[in-house]
């Protein structure tokens, strides 16, 4: 009788604390982590990439939290150089979009590549699942300069084996009605083109299996 009781005490106990945990896991953490093409420059509170993001995943019932690690004028210097302040929040996923401001000012694409390839280093080592954001070099920027900036996105996606969304502007970029009047940040509409084709790359960045 005693061995049947501690039995059921000892399988309740597992099922509280399964359940618990599971209650108290809350949603998952994705970290946003770029410059003002993430932080939503431009643009009032709630119409940026962060927030529109988060009502499309919740719209598609995903319990998530998307964090806005964005900075305006950002490069992948200065990205690199807070990282680990960002991830301090033990984010359970990366989007890294980082680079368009080196290119804008024509810093060295060698050494835009190193420091997003310890960026990458950095992020998988803290255990986050990443989706890395490419960005390409502005046509007037040159040919050498164009071929040398293209391809770090692709090489380090193919390195360090993670998934990659090509171009963070795609539709958007070059398209007036589409940007602010700068001709660089997108509006609200256009940053709603931009989650709509993002994110089936979001999805599977989500439903990856744990490696």
């Amino acid at each position: 009788m005693l061995r049947h009781l501690l039995a059921i005490i000892t399988l309740a106990a597992t099922l509280f604390t399964a359940n618990y945990g599971t209650a108290m896991a809350g949603p998952v953490r994705i970290l946003a982590f770029g410059d003002s093409l993430t932080a939503g420059y431009g643009l009032p509170e709630g119409d940026g990439f962060v927030p529109q993001l988060q009502q499309a995943l919740e719209k598609m019932g995903r319990e998530v939290t998307v964090i806005n690690g964005g900075v305006s004028g950002d490069t992948t210097a200065g990205g690199l150089s807070r990282l680990d302040w960002m991830l301090a929040d033990k984010p359970d996923f990366v989007i890294l979009e980082l680079g368009a401001n080196d290119m804008l000012r024509g810093l060295d694409p060698a050494q835009a590549r190193s420091n997003l390839d310890a960026t990458i280093q950095r992020i998988k080592q803290s255990g986050a699942k990443l989706l890395l954001v490419g960005m390409l070099a502005a046509r007037n920027m040159g040919e050498d300069y164009r071929r040398a900036f293209d391809t770090i996105y692709p090489d380090l996606a193919k390195a360090h084996e993670v998934l990659l969304y090509p171009f963070f502007l795609d539709g958007v970029a070059a398209k007036p009605e589409l940007n602010q009047q700068d001709g660089l940040h997108p509006t609200k509409e256009g940053v709603a083109v931009i989650v709509g084709n993002i994110l089936p790359y979001v999805t599977r960045l989500l439903d990856a299996p744990a490696s």
